[in-house]
This record gives structure tokens, sequence and C-alpha cells, in this order.
């Protein structure tokens, strides 16, 4: 994906349980400040969707045949943003970063990996854990800290990860303890958020064990596919972008794609990553696309995939021979190894249509079990064309959700909804219209958003991109739309924090009343990335119940100097004073910066 607009774009410590959780754990914000914010399933100031899912037993046990299962009170039909589990379990990881060498495709150069890893450690945890991860940062000349993609954060929004945002940046030599409950379940990943870091190998999976909507035998855990940049690093590669893109020209493609971190270059170097499959049994595979920039589309020579998740989201299974995942997007699919014992290949493809560049592709083996490894003669299925989701009809909810309307219906016809007007606009209600043109989003990372917050500061700087939304316990709806001067018009991966969005309709051209029938506000898909047509728009949705500054932006690395990218804050004055490690994290930071080797010239986030 490019804009031509762009102006500027080791330790390992196994999980361990530690202290127990307080009982009231999850009603209270960092520093002890209880929550005032009304929980979704007891709100009375606004309307709240309700769940017909239908309860499982409550007390069965979770296995092989009773997926659907969790422990008492908890299932498959329990909306995690309503209850989740008090297990009084904390899951504590300790990491460092460090300048690396590593050669995920057989060529050598310096990476940033968190011990010693590419991808990094998978985080582990079950529903209703904390999850506690203290990252020590070992880079000689980079700032550094993690973010929880997708990760709710409620109550916790200093724990989100987002320099300039809701933290300062890691100094060399500094640590932090990130600290917050997995009231989701499913499989996420984590990333730096610290410019175009993340490409250079700080990432990793995150796997939360709860219940799912079909049963499997084996769970073969998280499964990454990503870009890879051999000739560059990531700062090599946003500078290259950066002058490429002043020229009108394409970024550099990158180099290849790797699948769980390895891939086989063009001269046979590397390896290819190789999977198990128990004859006979069902196994749950967690795809993850940690990209920086592509969009993939993946297959399994030969099988189906039975899809069960989309991002966090609990879904009706459904059927696919492929799939493509956007930046960020995750699928777990089940997979039957019903087919001849044999190889075959697991294939992760550019998404030619989503306007991507790289040199080649990448390959897996799966091997079914007593059948010795060997290099696969399968073939691959024909691809869809366009750079498309798989249909709304498909990406159904568990839960079933009817989206409240009646605010949006009534309201949309004050709004300059054809959205003709560039930038970050609200009716003041409960509608936000954001036409993407090329002003870009730079925060300061010495004087963070929730600084700001803390110090009842509102004169933010025109370049932090802010907006107040204007009530709380409301659902707002958001019409997201690129504008039409943009010289090239490509879709974009965008992505919610601290929420997930219900997704009611996306088209091409300029959104206006007459796209206002054709919006689904019934259990639309549900997820915290979906694609915004090149030339289009898209609408979503989401409830005002989670405290912070937050953003929402495209996840392409060197997007963010292209304007694709803004932050609201939402409920702030509930929000508790920053810790005393918050603000020495911040002062460490301004120390390190006096004299640090670079300066900022691009916020990334």
């Amino acid at each position: 994906m490019y804009i031509a607009s762009i102006f500027c774009v080791s330790l390992f410590c196994a999980p361990i349980f530690a202290e127990r959780i307080p009982e009231n754990h999850i009603l209270y914000g960092p520093g002890g400040k209880p929550s005032t914010l009304v929980k979704r399933q007891t709100a009375t100031s606004r309307p709240v969707p309700s769940s017909t899912a239908t309860h499982t037993n409550l007390n069965c046990s979770n296995g092989p045949t009773s997926r659907s299962c969790w422990s008492d009170d908890f299932d498959i039909s329990t909306d995690f943003d309503e209850k989740w589990p008090k297990t009084g379990k904390v899951r504590a990881y300790n990491w460092e970063v460090t300048n690396t060498p590593c050669s995920p495709d057989g060529n050598s150069r310096v990476c940033s990996l968190i011990n010693g890893q590419y991808p990094g450690p998978t985080v582990f945890a079950d529903w209703g854990d904390t999850i506690q991860v203290t990252l020590k940062n070992s880079l000689p000349t980079n700032g550094t800290g993690l973010h929880f993609h997708g990760v709710r954060q409620l109550n916790t929004n200093s724990q989100d990860g987002v320099p300039g945002v809701t933290e300062c940046p890691l100094a060399p030599g500094d640590s932090k303890t990130y600290t917050f409950q997995a009231t989701q379940y499913g499989t996420s990943w984590y990333h730096s958020h610290w410019s175009a870091q993340y490409a250079d190998g700080v990432v990793g999976p995150i796997v939360v064990n709860g219940p799912a909507t079909a049963n499997y035998d084996i769970d073969l855990g998280a499964y990454p596919v990503s870009d890879w940049f051999s000739r560059f690093t990531a700062w090599q590669f946003l500078y290259n972008a950066n002058v490429t893109l002043q020229e009108g020209l394409a970024p550099p493609p990158g180099d290849t794609i790797v699948i769980n971190g390895t891939n086989v270059n063009s001269s046979g170097g590397g390896k290819y990553n190789q999977v198990t499959l128990t004859p006979g049994k069902t196994h749950r595979l967690r795809i993850i696309n940690t990209s920086s920039e592509l969009s993939l589309r993946v297959t399994l020579d030969g099988h189906t995939f039975t899809v069960i998740s989309n991002d966090w989201v609990p879904i009706q299974p459904f059927e696919t021979n492929q799939l493509l995942l956007t930046v960020g997007q995750r699928y777990d699919v089940i997979v039957t190894a019903n087919q001849t014992a044999g190889n075959y290949w697991f294939r992760a493809d550019a998404a030619n249509e989503c306007q991507e560049f790289v040199n080649s592709n990448a390959k897996a083996i799966f091997t079914y079990d007593g059948t010795p490894v060997a290099t696969p003669n399968t073939t691959g299925v024909q691809y869809d064309t366009g750079c498309l989701e798989p249909d709304a009809s498909l990406l159904v909810p568990y839960w079933p959700t009817t989206i409240p309307s009646s605010n949006f219906l009534s309201e949309v016809s004050d709004m300059p909804v054809n959205v003709t007007i560039p930038g970050l606009n609200t009716n003041g209600q409960s509608i936000v219209a954001w036409v993407i043109d090329t002003t870009a989003i730079k925060v300061d990372w010495e004087d963070p958003s929730l600084k700001y917050i803390a110090d009842n500061n509102t004169n933010y700087p025109s370049t932090y991109n802010v907006l107040s939304l204007p009530n709380e316990n409301i659902w707002t709806y958001w019409i997201i739309h690129e504008a039409a001067g943009n010289p090239v018009q490509v879709p974009h991966p965008m992505h919610l924090h601290g929420h997930d969005f219900w997704i009611l309709g996306r088209g091409n051209g300029t959104f206006n009343s007459a796209n206002v029938t054709g919006l689904n506000f019934v259990n639309p898909p549900r997820r915290d990335v979906t694609l915004l047509p090149g030339s289009g728009w898209v609408a979503v949705a989401f409830p005002t119940d989670n405290p912070g500054a937050w953003l929402m932006h495209c996840h392409v690395s060197t997007h963010i100097s292209a304007g694709l990218g803004v932050q609201f804050l939402e409920a702030v004055d509930q929000l508790p004073q920053p810790t005393d490690d918050w603000d020495q994290t911040c002062s460490n930071w301004k120390g390190y910066y006096q004299t640090a080797m670079y300066d900022e010239d691009d916020s990334g986030l």
C-alpha cells in the first residue's frame, strides 16, 4: 500500500502465578481509583445491545468435545464486554529488547528482538487472568514500548503503550511493567508503537484461552504471517519510503513474506516453517497478520478452514478455502486432517488487489504425522479477486447484537455526511466524520495526551489530531472516508484502540444520505480492524464506555504521516492521576532525549 501524497512519512521467563487479584479488581482503574463509568450490562443512560445467544451447560468442562464450555457462569454465550471471570491469577513475563542479528528469510541483518526471538515470546493466559509484562529497553539509541493490540484496557488506558498518547517512550536502560486484565479471549498480538520500530521485530503473539464456537482436538497455537525487509532496517525503509513518495512513486517493495518467522529466500537460504497434523484430528490454528505493510491471502492446499473467530470476537463457524487478512487482523480456524497422508503447502501471498508491493510469497509445510517431511507437490487454489474481507454475511458474531439506530438516523440529516470537509468533524452528538487527508498526526513523546489530561490542559497542539467525544455512555457512529483530492486512493486497514467496533457498511464513492438505507444495524460484523475501501467509505459504531485517550488509525506503518491517525478523548474526567512510576518513565525519557542521537521526525504511532 502507498499514498503518493505523503509529505513525511536474553531472558526467558515462563508464565508464573503471583498474588491474588482483589475481588473488586475489574471495577478499579490504575492508582486504585474506582471507575464511575456504568458497566455495559447495567447502563441506563443509553440503549444497550442485548444478547440472545444460547447458553450451554454451565457446569461442563472445556475439552475436545465441549469447547463451548468454560467455567461456572461463563461459556460461549457470555459477551466478554459484559462479564468475565475473576481468576485471581497473574501471568508474569520478563522481557528485554535488544539489537540482535536475525535472518528470518536466510538473509542476516540487525534486528530489534525481545529475548532474542522473532517472533517474540507468546503471551499465554486464561480468560480473566491478569497479564503482567515487564519490558527492559536495551536498545542503545531508540525508545520503545509495547501496545497489546485489540486489548480493551478497560480502566487501564495508561497501559495501552502508545508513546505521546498514553505514555512516554522507554529510554535506553529503562524498564516498565504493563499490567492489565484479559477480559477478552482468543488470539491477538503485541508490538511496539514507537514509529516504524515493530517492522524490525518488536512483535509477538497473544493467546488467551477461552470457550469456542466449534469443537477441536488440538490447539496448534499462534501462527503469525508477515512481510519482512532484509535489505533495510525499519528506519531505512521509512526514510526510503518518504523520499520516493515525495517524488510521487511507490515505496520500495518488501523483500519477502515470512510464516511464523521464517521462509526460504531466492538463493535457497533460510527454511520453511513446518507444522505436524495428526491424521483424523481437528486442529485450531490462530492466524495473525503482523505485517507492517501487507495484506495477505492464506490457504492450505487440499484443505478448508472452518473459521470460528475474527480478531477477538467469536463468530458463527463458516468454511472457506482462503482468507484475506489485512494488517492486524486475526482469524482462528479449524483444520481437519482428513486428506491423504502427506505434505501440503500452506501459502501466504501478497494481496495484489490491495496495491501491495513485495518481491516474493511464502510457504510452509504441513505434514501428516507418520509421514516423512518432504517438499510438497500440491496445488494451490484459485484466489478470489478484490481487496475484500469475507462477506459480512459470513462474519456473524456469535452474540447477536442489534445496534441502536434511532439517534443516528435522526441526526444524520443535520451532519455534513457528504464528507467533503477534510479532517475530523462531529455534530456534537453521536456522529463523527473523519475525512482522511494529508494532515499528519505528530505528537510530542515528552508530553503525552494523558499528561495534558492530568494537568487539565485542553490546549492540545493541532498536530495531535484530538477530538473530544461530547457524550459518555452512548453509541457513537464514525463515517471514515478518504479525501477525494488524494492523488492515489488505496485501501487502508483501520484499527481502533480501547474498543472493538461493529461494521455497519462500506461502499465506493462519497457517503451521502442515500447510503443510510444500506447500513446494517442487526448483528453486523464486530472486530477491531477493518478495510477502508481505496476510493470509498466505511461506517462503524461503538459505545463510549471506556475512559481514556484512544487512537483510531491505519495500521500501515508508513501511513500515520499521511494523516491516517486521530485520537479521541473519552470520559477523561474519570481517569486517575498518573502514578509515580508513570511520571518517572517520562522523566527518564526527557533526560535521555536531551542528548539523544536521533530527533523525532515522525511520530509513527
